[in-house]
């Protein structure tokens, strides 16, 4: 144990089972989150390409038969000393060179018919084809779990959507109230835009990488030499192996692979980040739309025991403010890549995709959460709609009644009835319903407009535009998105699944 200094506390001096556990990165620390991307995670990876590369030479007859089951048999994550392999990689300045040498005296002690299996470890392969093959491997497992919840929180709010078409509340712009709208069209355009960057997630290509030490795939030339393969048909053969895509050609150097896996994480950190932000404001208790889904211990104070926060949308927002920094990493490295294998912007890409794969996952299951159970308060929503009376019609009431007004003391029809909303809002605020009606009622003969008419005029419902329609535009923009991944799969899984509505 050691001292830490200016604490008067002892801390450990740390083990393989002393890793980042989150504590001060709430949002993340979870075990679906450290099973996925944690060190272990990173090291099953990397044994994962190595394993597989392997396979790969055997099948091709370019290692000893029976050489790929020994390394698989040696690729076994928990095998390694994550913490010792962490410090040894400062010698290289990579976690891939301590881990081979480890790899190989497990290979060559589990050999035991002598196959001569030690061979097919890492041969003609360079450090950079194997960590980059396993920071794909480690988004594709992620980015497969995010998905999952991402379409679980669709589904969520399609199904918001489609139950408060006609739930009315109030639209704000620049903090102010500014129209009539729907909690239907508000939990469609989430939709929207949680649907829109999961399919740019989607459509995200993780491809193997190859090229040897310096991306000519020199070694590889050599080792087929004289045989049937090609170094180009090792990789795809390995892309096929481990379920990544195959590349044209190596990318030591050029990062889109990286950057578009982290634009489209960062797209996806947005759209949470929208409806965190819309969660929080409105479930103020001075507005009270909204509430989250409650849990026994969320939400809680350290001192005051009345509070309720709303933990999920504070920790989804806290993801979404980070992620910025972390994809514009990954294109400042990406800009950097000086020469055939850069002098320090590749090391700096690792923390920042896997940080941007950490927080994406963690955030998919608090909005997945936070949608499947948000609480939502339809006479509340009425409530603040109606604190602005009439006057948020007055565009709708503009554009019914200016074209009915003649020209007066050389004021248009518009201008006047801009002059009865301008003094409308010189009265006090709970004078200005009534003041806005007297003096619309005065400023239009009633031959003209009817009482009736007016009143139409003057009801929130009737100036809602396209709302209803906007919202069933957009799910039906994105039909894979309206029910959720376990139901794409049970209806797949069902053979009269393709006739149900």
């Amino acid at each position: 144990m050691n001292k830490t200094p200016g604490t008067g506390g002892t801390v450990n001096s740390g083990s393989a089972a002393d890793g980042d556990a989150g504590l001060l990165s709430p949002v993340s620390a979870s075990p679906l989150v450290a099973a996925l991307t944690g060190d272990r995670a990173v090291l099953a990876a990397i044994l994962a390409v190595e394993s597989g590369w392997a396979a790969v030479l055997e099948k091709a007859g370019l290692a000893p038969s029976g050489s790929g089951a020994v390394v698989a048999s040696a690729a076994e994550a928990g095998r390694y000393d994550v913490a010792d392999i962490a410090l040894r990689a400062q010698g290289g300045g990579n976690p891939v060179i301590p881990l081979l040498a480890d790899l190989r005296k497990q290979v060559q002690a589990r050999d035991t018919a002598n196959v001569g299996a030690v061979k097919a470890v890492h041969t003609s392969l360079t450090s950079q084809d194997v960590l980059d093959t396993a920071l794909m491997l480690l988004a594709r497992n992620t980015v497969e779990a995010l998905l999952a919840d991402l379409k679980s929180t669709t589904a969520a709010l399609a199904a918001l959507a489609e139950q408060h078409a006609d739930t009315l509340c109030v639209g704000r712009s620049l903090t102010q109230h500014s129209l009539p709208f729907t909690f239907g069209l508000r939990a469609a355009q989430w939709f929207h835009g949680v649907a829109a960057a999961g399919r740019q997630l989607e459509h995200v290509e993780l491809p193997v990488q190859f090229g040897g030490a310096a991306g000519t795939l020199a070694a590889g030339t050599v080792l087929t030499s004289g045989t049937a393969s090609t170094p180009f048909g090792l990789a795809y053969s390995l892309a096929e192996q481990l379920g990544l895509a195959a590349a044209p050609a190596p990318w030591h150097t050029n990062r889109l692979a990286i950057t578009s896996l982290g634009n489209a994480l960062a797209s996806v950190l947005d759209a949470y980040g929208k409806i965190a932000a819309d969660v929080l404001f409105l479930s103020r208790p001075e507005l009270a739309e909204l509430a989250e889904p409650r849990a026994a211990g969320r939400g809680v104070s350290s001192a005051m025991p009345q509070k309720q926060n709303p933990v999920l949308s504070v920790l989804v927002r806290s993801a979404a403010l980070q992620a910025p920094q972390l994809a514009a990493q990954l294109h400042l490295a990406a800009a950097n890549f000086n020469d055939e294998r850069p002098d320090g912007a590749w090391h700096t890409e690792w923390p920042a995709l896997r940080g941007l794969l950490r927080l994406a996952l963690a955030a998919a299951g608090h909005v997945k959460e936070l949608t499947e159970g948000l609480q939502v308060f339809p006479v509340a929503m009425r409530r603040n709609l109606d604190l602005a009376g009439p006057l948020l019609l007055a565009e709708g009431v503009g554009a019914a009644v200016a074209p009915l007004l003649d020209d007066k003391d050389g004021a248009t029809g518009k201008q006047q009835l801009q002059a009865v909303v301008d003094r409308t809002l010189e009265v006090p605020a709970a004078d200005q319903a009534g003041t806005y009606r007297r003096l619309l009622r005065e400023a239009v003969p009633a031959g003209q407009l009817t009482d009736l008419r007016l009143e139409e005029l003057l009801d929130p419902a009737s100036y809602l535009g396209q709302a209803a329609g906007i919202s069933r535009r957009i799910l039906a923009a994105f039909p894979d998105f309206t029910r959720s991944a376990a139901s794409h799969t049970s209806a797949s899984n069902d053979p009269n699944g393709a006739n149900r509505g």
